[in-house]
């Protein structure tokens, strides 16, 4: 008779230890969801990469300052034309 309360303390054991497994094997699952869940949210956002954000922001810096030198040189020959116009 004393193996009785033993064999049922390890029979709990087991079945204690085969309900953890279950429970963490259903966690990885939820997890698992969730992550592909939350990426293709994420990919629907149409959001872009910082290294692409970066190049862009760099070539419109370089359009606005070309776009500046450009504006001077038109200034530059408008008013040499004003006062080529002025001395006919």
């Amino acid at each position: 008779m004393s193996t009785g309360p033993n064999r049922i303390l390890d029979d709990f054991a087991k079945l204690m230890t085969d309900a953890a497994g279950a429970v963490q094997g259903v966690g990885k699952e939820v997890e698992t969801a969730f992550k592909s869940q939350a990426e293709r949210w994420l990919n629907g956002m149409d959001l872009v990469k910082r290294e692409e954000f970066e190049a862009v922001r760099e070539m419109a810096l370089k359009a606005r300052d070309e776009n500046d030198r450009l504006s001077a040189r038109l200034s530059e020959l408008e008013a040499k034309i004003a006062s080529l116009s002025s001395k006919a």
